[in-house]
């Protein structure tokens, strides 16, 4: 049995991590928007690596140009946020490969982007992976696994409404 099925039962609906490495509390993200919960509740992960995958079965609401972030629609409702850094926007998209698109139905796990790491903070970037709900308001649980190593594809969130 599972850290949340434990603590939680078997109820509610699961965000995965996206990406492997530290998860911590999304207060711990410097920007305000993401840090101040202004687009929504969530989690960040410090990435250890560079590849981010569907954090659960969804759509593809909107793939960056950029690759710097996507937004997802997960079947069970909650509309997602991958931010992959901190203004790395600024990049143009380099040092991201896109492998999904605007529109495409993808699985938990599946490969959506790339990232060369060391490159962006090479470039001065933070690397800090906010995940966000951005409809978190619309649950009421709302429950984060942080403060600890995950693999891409580890539960971080239990939502119920």
């Amino acid at each position: 049995m599972g850290f949340f099925s434990s603590l939680f039962g078997k109820s509610g609906d699961v965000i995965c991590a996206p990406v492997a490495g530290k998860a911590v509390p999304i207060s711990q993200v410097s920007d305000p928007t993401f840090g101040e919960e202004i687009l929504g509740k969530g989690v960040a992960i410090i990435p250890s690596d560079g590849k981010i995958v569907a954090p659960c079965d969804a759509t593809v609401d909107m793939m960056f140009d950029t690759g710097h972030a996507v937004s997802l629609v997960a079947d069970f409702g909650a509309e997602i946020l991958v931010h992959i850094g901190l203004d790395t926007v600024n990049l143009k998209g380099e040092h991201f490969t896109v492998h999904a698109k605007s529109g495409e139905k993808v699985t938990r796990g599946q490969l959506l982007m790339e990232v060369d790491l060391e490159a962006v903070k090479a470039k001065g970037y933070d690397v800090i992976t906010p995940v966000v709900i951005c409809n978190s308001g619309e649950y009421s649980t709302f429950k984060t696994q942080v403060d600890k190593t995950v693999a891409a594809g580890d539960e971080i969130i239990r939502l119920a409404k």
